[in-house]
């Protein structure tokens, strides 16, 4: 039988030499898991001698506890009693915002504008601190989105435009969707809403659009695919770990589902990056905390060693920044049959070494994504649309030896279109799913797509497109955003495999 706890007698453990934590009425001693906690020790330690629920559930998959903790660390439950003391400390601890207004009926929103005004009434603080947040100013989040405004569209007129084909396929014609839509790897779904990344999944699947799903996933890769359509494709974010074993288990993992056809190596943040939104939320919540304790308690937390920090940081915990071209390709292509899909390519430059990879290693890199991480990584970096024009400036064979994805700033159906104009194969939202979620759960996310398919459709027959194919570059004018992109010469090796990266004057 359990051995019972009081409240009193679990507060009591709330240091870094005896840490206990409430979770789902189960005690558990964490004191020898803080030195390696992904997102270090102190976020536990603000919540030690409390009930953690709240704070954990949102953001670990099911499993977290029995993968991180052994089977002795679970010491007994909480008394029922106690437990609502507990909760009325974590309360006090964490006050509630106030009672978020009923959103108004999704039908009503009629853009991603709109959906997004609505999710951030409805979200938690920290929730929306950590899907707007971004790198340093904002400068890269802001200008993915206001470059597309600066490329204008060429309709044609007497073309019968009765139906506007969406269709398309992936990786090489292996995989057919209905759009070229997809989402990119969003993390912590489960912040914005219950449904978290199943509902993701449930929301665009009446589109035929791709779910690439994020390493940083709030439930599990067969959690989120367990009620999929037969159909229904996904593919599975990579973060290289510094610890590879645990790379190589998820891998081995995913080689078990066979919804996921492809794995995402995420390229662009080996390190964490500074998002002042995010980590200034972390700090609130820890003023919150520390005004609740005593002296003594306040006294002990000045000696922790480690300083505090947002949702991202968090994330980031054991990433490896150690990833080469020589090495992790032919370590990835070991421990996956899948295709591997290269996202955060942020010049044309390494756009051809991709393409070099591919054709002198066939069925490993099978396309890439030109992204800046939403501007979450390193501000003032280019555009996915940059990017584009780019390889078509220097390296234009490359749109025949891989695929080119993009993702990050598309507000509207217009902006898919245009990049699709420039040659992207399939182009992905993230925040616009996770608000979509937050706006209504998984029917919020259907109708962020809803919106979002219906103006590409749109727009395909105002401009005399019957299908996917047809769209190409003399649909666009892109001349003001391509007076914009580096100038520097190709600086391309095309007798070999390598360029060199020195700069050159």
């Amino acid at each position: 039988m359990a051995k019972v706890f009081s409240a009193e007698e679990v507060a009591k453990h709330n240091t870094a030499e005896s840490c206990w934590v409430v979770l789902h009425g189960a005690v558990y001693d964490v004191t020898e898991f803080l030195p390696s906690h992904p997102g270090g020790s102190r976020i536990i330690l603000q919540l030690a001698g409390r009930d953690a629920t709240a704070e954990f559930d949102p953001i670990h998959p099911p499993g977290t506890l029995e993968d991180n903790l052994p089977p002795t660390a679970k010491l007994g439950i909480v008394d029922p009693e106690s437990l609502k003391k507990l909760q009325r400390q974590s309360n006090t601890a964490n006050p509630s915002q106030e009672a978020a207004r009923p959103p108004p009926p999704l039908h009503h929103l009629l853009n991603l504008d709109e959906i997004e005004a609505v999710a951030k009434t409805q979200v938690s603080k920290k929730c929306w601190a950590y899907y707007f947040s971004a790198a340093d100013d904002l400068i890269s989040k802001t200008y993915n989105n206001t470059v597309y405004r600066s490329i204008l569209l060429r309709p044609r007129v007497f073309v019968d435009v009765t139906k506007a084909d969406t269709t398309t396929s992936i990786l090489g014609g292996a995989f057919k969707l209905a759009t070229p839509l997809y989402v990119s790897p969003a993390a912590m779904a489960r912040l914005a809403h219950p449904d978290g990344e199943a509902g993701i999944a449930k929301g665009i699947s009446r589109f035929g659009a791709m779910q690439l799903v994020s390493h940083n996933a709030s439930m599990s890769p067969e959690q989120i695919v367990a009620d999929a359509k037969p159909d229904q494709i996904f593919g599975w974010q990579l973060y290289v770990q510094n610890a590879r074993a645990k790379s190589e288990a998820m891998l081995a993992r995913i080689a078990k589902l066979p919804q996921y056809k492809c794995i995402v190596l995420t390229l662009d943040a080996p390190v964490p990056s500074k998002r002042e939104h995010d980590e200034k939320a972390a700090l609130e919540a820890e003023l919150l905390i520390e005004a609740s304790k005593s002296e003594e308690e306040k006294e002990k937390a000045k000696k922790r060693p480690d300083s505090n920090s947002g949702v991202g940081q968090q994330l980031f915990f054991g990433t490896a920044a150690d990833l080469t071209w020589d090495t992790t390709l032919p370590w990835l292509a070991k421990h996956t049959k899948l295709p591997i899909v290269l996202k955060g390519i942020q010049t044309h430059e390494d756009v051809y070494l991709a393409a070099q990879y591919a054709k002198k290693h066939p069925g490993t890199v099978k396309a890439v994504i030109l992204s800046n991480h939403g501007g979450r990584s390193l501000d003032t970096a280019p555009p996915a649309v940059h990017t584009l024009l780019e390889c078509k400036k220097y390296c234009p064979e490359v749109f025949d030896i891989i695929e080119i994805w993009v993702d990050g700033g598309i507000r509207r159906g217009t902006d898919v279109v245009k990049a699709l104009c420039l040659g992207a194969k399939a182009v992905g939202v993230g925040r616009a799913a996770l608000y979509g979620l937050g706006a209504g759960g998984w029917k919020g996310v259907e109708r962020t797509f809803e919106i979002l398919q219906g103006e590409i459709q749109t727009c395909m027959k105002m401009m005399g497109a019957k299908d996917i194919s047809e769209l190409g570059p003399r649909f666009i004018n892109s001349r003001m955003v391509e007076r914009d992109i580096f100038d520097g010469g190709a600086g391309l090796d095309r007798t070999g495999l390598w360029t060199s990266r020195a700069a050159k004057l």
